[in-house]
């Protein structure tokens, strides 16, 4: 298979790491994850976000750069759990939305954010996990991480619009849309392998039908 690069993206909760392990040790490709253990910024911005939104973006924009270029350098594949335009088009925006993010600041990251992302490589795949925010919220109180205590479904239901709207016009590359609320990569096989069956026909150019059910077409 030819050197790719493809992102899987989605909603807290989704199941994006999880499919990233998965896929990537299937074969063998170079995985980059979201830094969330050693990012510095982290406690503070849960302490008080509107002083520290803006840090912690700049260092996400950093960080996710610094990924897809270390991906590009090397010569498998690769596949990077999160992409660096929901950074901008998602959590950004809700943080400006919110008001956690006034409005010069969003501007000087969106500025140094186009800078950024036209000096990277041009993904060939991405992977767009979805699942109802009923589904997110059970996900996300049975992993039971401190820092997402105070997640609310209203904040993924705000997440979710804005995935919808950025993906209505997203046209860097093709998207694979699979639903996740009856998936399990890891005690099912046969929903990894049908997983993994929809990624090589979509990166073989194939016209593939998003994955709606497990086990449906």
């Amino acid at each position: 298979m030819a050197k790719h690069l493809i992102l899987v993206a989605g909603n807290i909760g989704a199941g994006k790491t999880t499919l990233t392990e998965r896929i990537g040790a299937r074969f063998g490709w170079w995985t980059g994850y979201e830094s969330v253990a050693d990012n510095p910024y982290l406690p503070d911005f849960y302490a008080d976000m509107r002083a520290w939104s803006f840090h912690l973006q700049v260092f996400f924009l950093g960080h996710r750069a610094d990924q897809y270029l270390k991906a590009a350098r090397d010569s498998r594949s690769a596949i990077l759990d999160r992409s660096i335009y929901e950074d901008a088009h998602i959590f950004a925006r809700a943080l400006h939305h919110m008001d956690n993010l006034n409005e010069r600041d969003y501007h000087a990251y969106r500025q140094l954010f186009d800078v950024v992302v036209n000096g990277l490589p041009r993904p060939d795949l991405l992977i767009y996990l979805k699942a109802p925010v009923t589904v997110l919220m059970d996900r996300i109180r049975r992993r039971a991480r401190n820092i997402e205590t105070g997640i609310s479904a209203e904040y993924l239901a705000l997440l979710d619009s804005f995935y919808d709207e950025w993906l209505s016009v997203f046209d860097l590359c093709p998207v694979l849309t699979i639903q996740t609320d009856d998936l399990d990569y890891v005690n099912q096989p046969q929903h990894l392998e049908l997983v993994t069956q929809r990624i090589q026909e979509k990166l073989a150019g194939k016209e593939v039908m998003d994955l709606k059910h497990a086990g449906k077409k």
